[in-house]
């Protein structure tokens, strides 16, 4: 019997295949869906990973077995399933592992309008169904059988897309990008079709078992060949896409990282120039102060959440917000169904530097303020006593003060931390900022000691 505790995650399906789970489950799976959102009609879509045809094909024929019909977009990133969700208002299943390993698969379901399905908003209640099915036996179809049909989005979806960004403006750029095998590959040449862009293409080749390095931009180790191409181009950037093509990593024309907290800050100031200074923006804790200071220089009213795109939705959801950013280059935007999209965040980086004669480590230094020490995972035997060991650390410390909207978050006149326990694995991770490197290597390496002993 499959252990669906392995594999029915807080946002997800996701797990190795065969191994984990099959067509048989998936079949399964796309029966509860329906079940649990009682839709009429749903949109499916899948990534280049060799068994997400197979799959998604099988999550369709379990709907189709409930009534419903099916339009299958083939083959997509994970926002232009959410595009289709949200443009043709049916609830939607995108089968991907985003940027892990080749031999896993999942399944990221939302309902009508690209509102997302998590452990607390359905996916619970569909782990059940499945679960009860495998004991007793598959769910009884209805009398008459959904239809699947099949339908191309992808120019619907790019021209929606650059709807979205004024880039009459744009001057003439060289853009180095790398799909890493994954997505991109299929959308950016259509998105980017049109403008004055001269494309440097890196691994557009759709290919499942990722032969050039994993798609997880990330990690460091795979903006390596990104960085030297650009150096070796003379581009004006450099964009990575991870699997699903849903997030996007920016680096400069010395091929330096450029933080998602800066690009967060970047595309907060021009969607509040569009929305005429007005607006919440939505960040979460361990996104750089610059974030929160540039939104109210630009007039809008900053909104702090926990980590995790499914708090970010729902506080968007909440508060109306225009936008939305994560340090994991998650970008959210309420012109796109409060659906995250990595390449909408692209064309505003295009367009802020195409709109300007200067390069985009002089543009993205004005939102870069402060220094950071990015993410640090420590493995721990404990993670409530670690994380109790820091508190108690700083704890009644003058000028500090704590919270604990998302594991401990420290902060003072010149620094903050925080510290979180990972959901799925023995692990704390650490984030820390400060004015200057010095002082930020001293409070990283200060709350470490605490954390490893």
């Amino acid at each position: 019997m499959a252990d669906l505790s392995q594999l029915v995650k807080a946002y997800d399906v996701r797990g190795v295949v065969p191994d984990q789970w099959d067509e048989t489950l998936a079949e399964l799976f796309g029966a509860a869906f329906i079940r649990v959102t009682g839709a009429s009609a749903i949109v499916t879509g899948h990534d280049m990973r060799p068994s997400s045809p197979g799959l998604s094909r099988a999550f369709a024929r379990g709907a189709a077995t409930q009534g419903v019909d099916v339009t299958e977009i083939g083959l997509c990133s994970t926002d232009q399933l959410y595009y289709a969700s949200g443009a043709l208002d049916l609830p939607g299943a995108m089968f991907t592992a985003s940027h892990n390993p080749a031999q896993y698969n999942g399944i990221k379901l939302c309902r009508a309008g690209a509102a997302p399905v998590g452990q607390d908003t359905g996916l619970a209640e569909i782990r059940v169904l499945v679960e009860g099915w495998i004991e007793s036996g598959a769910p009884a179809s209805t009398a008459t059988t959904g239809v699947i049909t099949q339908r191309d989005t992808l120019e619907d979806y790019a021209a929606h897309l650059r709807s979205l960004v004024d880039l009459a403006s744009l001057r003439p750029l060289k853009v180095v990008v790398d799909a890493g095998n994954g997505m991109g590959g299929h959308t950016v040449p259509t998105v980017f079709e049109g403008l004055p862009l001269d494309l440097v293409p890196m691994y557009f080749e759709l290919d499942g078992t990722f032969p050039n390095h994993e798609a997880n931009p990330l990690d460091p180790a795979n903006l390596v060949d990104l960085q030297q191409r650009v150096r070796a181009e003379g581009a004006d950037l450099g964009i990575a896409f991870d699997g699903d093509a849903d997030r996007c990593f920016v680096v400069d024309e010395h091929g330096d990282p450029v933080s998602p907290s800066a690009i967060t800050a970047l595309v907060a100031s021009r969607e509040l120039a569009k929305h005429g200074g007005k607006g919440t923006i939505i960040h979460n804790l361990i996104t750089s102060w610059s974030v929160p200071e540039v939104v109210r220089e630009n007039g809008g009213t900053p909104v702090r959440t926990r980590v995790g795109h499914s708090f970010i939705k729902a506080e968007m959801a909440k508060s109306g917000a225009i936008f939305g950013g994560e340090h994991s280059a998650h970008y959210y935007f309420a012109d796109f169904w409060n659906a995250d999209t990595g390449m909408l965040a692209a064309l505003h980086v295009l367009a802020a530097l195409g709109g300007q004669d200067g390069p985009l480590s002089d543009l993205v230094a004005e939102y870069d303020r402060y220094a950071g020490s990015g993410e640090i995972n420590s493995t721990v035997d404990d993670q409530t006593g670690r994380l109790a060991a820091v508190k108690d650390a700083y704890e009644g410390q003058e000028g500090v003060t704590l919270d604990t909207l998302d594991g401990l978050t420290v902060t003072s006149a010149d620094w903050w931390f925080n510290v979180r326990p990972s959901n799925t694995e023995p692990l704390l991770r650490l984030n820390a900022e400060a004015r200057d490197e010095a002082t930020m290597a001293k409070v990283r390496d200060e709350v470490l000691g605490i954390i490893r002993g």
